[in-house]
């Protein structure tokens, strides 16, 4: 059995048309077909019903099909094995990235593709739900953003550093002489907020649920750089990250006062999944940065 007979089984398990199959496999129909039967000799088996009308798999093509894959993505780990071996020289990184972990990315970005320039940074901006669906479906290698409050069976999160929900002013707000806050202090005031499905405002919708306060929202603005301008300019406040001020001495981050408040900076993998070597060492880099380091967990130390 060839890696080829299973990648065509795949093809044709997934499309159930042979032209189509045949066409994504760069190949004619005729060869295409071929192979197909090839491996139904090999295995003694009929994988699929054909008819003039329709394909579909038989009992022991849907039996296939986990371990087809199974044996083809090991083959693709192996691949990416060797790549790693050249000195990180080549390849493609594809990371999915939560606007409010922004960030930590411009320092973390300029020092990888200075130490390598040959591996091609892919970097996706996306709410939480859609990167895991990506991440998922294999299309990004790992996530950055804040801890997800929801269990994904299928991706694990490792913790790189402490944060809390905070209320954001200008140096000249009102509140910006607080050290801490409490919700109820907010309602006189005009928020800004980031849109909802972005994780500091599906944090802070989850506590509004169970407060009785009512913040006065005049814009919701679904990324994190104009919303921090906004603030910056303006008499609003806005709700996100402690460390999303961190370069930012125009802003203050003042933490709210409820145990409920922690976030935590995570990187989100596919569990059972081969790491890149790169993937490794673009999380390695970005927690050497000073805004992640001087949070680290203990861990990581």
């Amino acid at each position: 059995m060839e890696l080829r007979h299973l990648k065509s089984f795949m093809s044709l398990a997934r499309l159930l048309n042979f032209s189509e199959a045949a066409r994504e496999m760069y190949v004619t129909q005729s060869t295409f077909s071929q192979t197909i039967k090839q491996l139904e000799e090999e295995l003694d088996c009929l994988l699929f019903f054909r008819n003039s009308h329709e394909v579909s798999l038989t009992e022991a093509g849907k039996e296939l099909m986990p371990y087809a894959e199974k044996t083809l993505q090991m083959a693709e780990n192996c691949t990416n094995r060797m790549e790693d071996l050249r000195e990180l020289k080549c390849g493609t990184l594809n990371i999915g990235v939560t606007h409010s972990f922004n960030m930590v990315m411009n320092d973390t970005v300029k020092d990888f593709i200075h130490r390598y320039p040959g591996i091609h940074l892919n970097i996706v901006y996306k709410p939480m739900e859609e990167l895991i669906k990506r991440l998922a479906c294999r299309e990004l290698d790992f996530v950055l953003s804040f801890r997800p409050t929801e269990y994904y069976p299928q991706i694990e999160s490792h913790i790189l550093f402490d944060d809390h929900l905070s209320v954001i002013v200008n140096r000249n707000h009102p509140l910006a002489e607080k050290n801490n806050i409490s919700l109820h202090d907010l309602e006189r005031y005009p928020a800004a907020l980031p849109a909802k499905g972005l994780q500091a405002r599906n944090m802070l919708d989850k506590i509004l649920a169970d407060s009785v306060t009512a913040l006065n929202i005049r814009v919701e603005i679904d990324e994190v750089t104009p919303l921090l301008r906004l603030v910056r300019n303006t008499g609003m406040y806005t709700i996100l990250s402690n460390s999303a001020t961190e370069e930012d001495d125009c802003l203050k981050a003042i933490p709210i006062n409820r145990d409920d408040c922690r976030m935590e900076g995570s990187v989100q993998m596919l569990k059972g999944t081969y790491k890149k070597k790169s993937s490794k060492e673009f999380i390695r880099i970005l927690c050497e940065t000073s805004l992640v380091k001087k949070r680290i967990n203990d861990w990581l130390k």
